[in-house]
């Protein structure tokens, strides 16, 4: 066996592994995030459904917030899905990407990266498993694999353009969310009783 055969068989027997590794992240990360999806769109695993969600994202300041609340629920559910079969490489990967980024601009923008300060930690660390899937592709134990499906390398980077774009020139981080005026009262209460 010369060197090209040694070199083949040994790249060979760590693939198995590579898709083992991927097989385990995507079902971690494409389960968990179509969970969250589904918690917005359909209210399962006690969700806000899709009115508190829709009233969520207009305290976030994104406007109108039912078309905001189907975006970030599909981008979770939808690319979670994807991600977790394997199916349409890149497209689920790029949802959760995209949630992920316009999650860690809003709800967890202008605060310390920490999940225990409030800050994006865990959209981040989504963001980085699912790129880490777009460019090591969902493996040998995925529904591409099994159906022959590839897409275009291209629509990655396109996509991730589109991401950035629109959390780029979404709406803005610094606007403050809108407060309800029952939490302006209780805060003005508050505020009463400790002065």
């Amino acid at each position: 066996m010369g060197k090209l055969g040694e070199l083949k068989k040994r790249k060979k027997g760590s693939s198995g592994m590579g898709s083992l590794a991927a097989l385990v992240l995507r079902l971690t990360v494409g389960g968990l995030l179509a969970g969250h999806g589904a918690q917005k769109l359909f209210g399962s695993f006690n969700g806000p459904g899709i009115e508190g969600t829709s009233e969520f994202m207009e305290m976030l300041g994104l406007k109108p917030g039912r078309q905001w609340a189907y975006l970030a629920g599909l981008s979770e559910f939808g690319g979670g899905v994807l991600t977790l079969l394997g199916f349409l490489n890149p497209v689920g990967p790029l949802g959760v990407i995209g949630a992920m980024a316009m999650a860690s601009k809003t709800a967890h923008g202008g605060k310390p990266i920490w999940v225990t300060e409030g800050g994006a930690e865990l959209p981040v660390t989504n963001i980085a498993a699912a790129t880490a899937l777009i460019l090591a592709g969902p493996g040998k134990y995925s529904l591409d694999r099994a159906l022959g499906t590839r897409l275009p390398r291209w629509l990655a980077p396109l996509g991730l353009v589109v991401i950035i774009l629109t959390v780029l020139y979404g709406p803005s981080a610094e606007e403050p969310p809108a407060e309800a005026p029952a939490a302006e009262d209780a805060r003005e209460g508050l505020a009463g009783k400790e002065g």
